[in-house]
């Protein structure tokens, strides 16, 4: 894909549609591995694209397993750091999938881990909902400059950003239908500088 001039400056693509579903597939796979087959898992997206991605990855764990794996949302706007600061949220939906989450392992799966404090929401959010086993954190980029101590265990992809740097994922269940990108711009001043 080519570079697209933008508000902020340039933005380019850094992962495709190709890539976003090779890396599903790769962290399905640990998953399995690590957890010893699906049979206590549970998945849980973290809206707005989390959800989606949670989807795909039960999706691919189900062809692997040849059994569908248990996934739900989980809404943490209430649980957030930033309400004050923040234009008002909508509340969204916690959906927890038949069985529940109690002494499950849960993979929480969001679309960008950065200063890790949306994890930590979504982590006083289950707190509410249940105690499972264990919890693990899949997401579709790292892309580092976390404030809190909190690390994925699946990562697809390990993206070094400058902090004045956006990263933006586009997929099609979330975005009008648009391909699947992973895309990453530069503020205009910061790329004139370069």
């Amino acid at each position: 894909m080519a570079s697209t001039p933008t508000s902020a400056g340039a933005e380019r693509a850094v992962l495709t549609e190709s890539d976003i579903s090779r890396s599903l597939v790769r962290i399905a796979h640990e998953i399995l591995e690590r957890n010893q087959g699906g049979d206590d898992v549970v998945l849980l997206g973290v809206p707005t694209r989390g959800v989606p991605l949670a989807e795909r990855i039960a999706r691919r764990l189900g062809e692997t397993e040849g059994r569908d794996v248990p996934v739900g949302s989980l809404d943490i706007t209430m649980y957030r750091d930033d309400l004050r600061g923040q234009p008002t949220r909508t509340l969204g939906r916690t959906t927890v999938p038949d069985g529940g989450i109690d002494d499950k392992v849960v993979v929480l799966v969001d679309d960008v881990l950065y200063s890790g404090r949306t994890i930590r929401a979504a982590l006083d959010a289950l707190n509410d909902i249940g105690r499972p086993a264990a919890v693990q954190l899949a997401v579709l980029v790292d892309r580092g400059h976390r404030q809190l101590p909190i690390r994925a265990d699946f990562v697809g992809k390990n993206l070094p950003t400058a902090r004045s740097e956006r990263v933006r994922v586009q997929l099609a269940e979330t975005d009008d239908g648009q391909p699947d990108a992973v895309m990453i711009s530069t503020p205009a001043a910061e790329g004139a500088a370069r």
